[in-house]
């Protein structure tokens, strides 16, 4: 069984190769990059470094030949763009005789407000047309996500927010990496669907697992929208970028993150590292 993982040189994929050699034989693992030189460590640890572009389908073609089982690491661009190229590489899969597809796609995709949900749930729809077993992992929000508020707090910044009593399931991006190598060398998990989230909690929460970690109170300011990106831009947040950040808190207040169930359990055989745990984990990386 030959696996492969697309973005193998990115913050979620590194971790998913880490854990998917930890589970089988790097004979048994190949990744697909769009530099090859930037995968030279994985290389030297027995992986088959293959060069495949989103943007290149004659590329994916060669990249995902011989491979049983892919996982798809949802692209970062803008949404056309990530759609054209989820599309180009779920073509490549089905050209290239894929048996099985895992997706990286986002919480609640069907119905979820956020602005970059339309790109899951064309993805989603385009595998499913395929007729390829699959399996959609549906992450909620990287903790990592909030390294940019955690920094300004160690500098002395309150947590400033416009999400309101929003909820997040945070979970540490090693989990979900756990969770997506669990499926790829796991049986039973063609065509199904798993919602991956931390135990769903507000900025108030996390200002407090912060006050916990560090021993002096975090205060929380809750802001609207248009003041939210007003100090998004005062910290150094491009022009270009407040109406995604901003967007991004609109869709939490909605409920764009908070999910009934998570399935971290079930694949794992347990909860996501708790957020006191893992928030301290962030701590101490950035501190180190």
């Amino acid at each position: 069984m030959k696996i492969l993982v697309t973005g193998a040189t990115g913050q979620l994929g590194a971790k998913v190769v880490d854990n998917l050699l930890a589970k089988v034989a790097a004979d048994n693992v190949a990744v697909s990059v769009r530099d090859p030189r930037k995968a030279d460590t994985l290389a030297a640890r027995g992986v088959e470094v293959r060069q495949g572009d989103f943007d290149d389908l004659a590329s994916l073609d060669k990249a995902f030949a011989g491979i049983d089982r892919l996982l798809i690491i949802s692209a970062t661009d803008d949404n056309d763009t990530r759609i054209r190229q989820h599309q180009n590489a779920i073509s490549a899969a089905q050209s290239a005789g894929v048996s099985f597809i895992a997706y990286t796609s986002v919480s609640n995709a069907d119905e979820n407000p956020l602005f970059l949900a339309p790109v899951h749930r064309a993805a989603e729809e385009t595998i499913k047309k395929t007729g390829i077993p699959y399996s959609f992992l549906r992450n909620n929000w990287y903790l990592e996500n909030e390294l940019g508020v955690i920094q300004g707090v160690l500098a002395g910044a309150p947590v400033t927010v416009s999400a309101g009593s929003g909820k997040v399931g945070w979970a540490l991006r090693e989990d979900y990496a756990a969770a997506a190598a669990a499926v790829l060398t796991g049986s039973g998990h063609e065509n199904t669907i798993y919602e991956l989230s931390g135990a769903p909690a507000t900025y108030d929460d996390l200002a407090a697992a912060l006050s916990k970690t560090l021993g002096r109170e975090v205060p929380v300011q809750h802001v609207d929208d248009e003041a939210y990106g007003r100090v998004m831009s005062e910290v150094g947040v491009p022009q270009e970028a407040l109406p995604i950040v901003t967007g991004i808190q609109s869709a939490i207040r909605e409920g764009a993150l908070e999910v009934s169930r998570s399935d971290f359990e079930a694949l794992l055989g347990r909860p996501a590292v708790a957020l006191d745990e893992a928030v301290a984990k962030l701590v101490n990386q950035l501190k180190a």
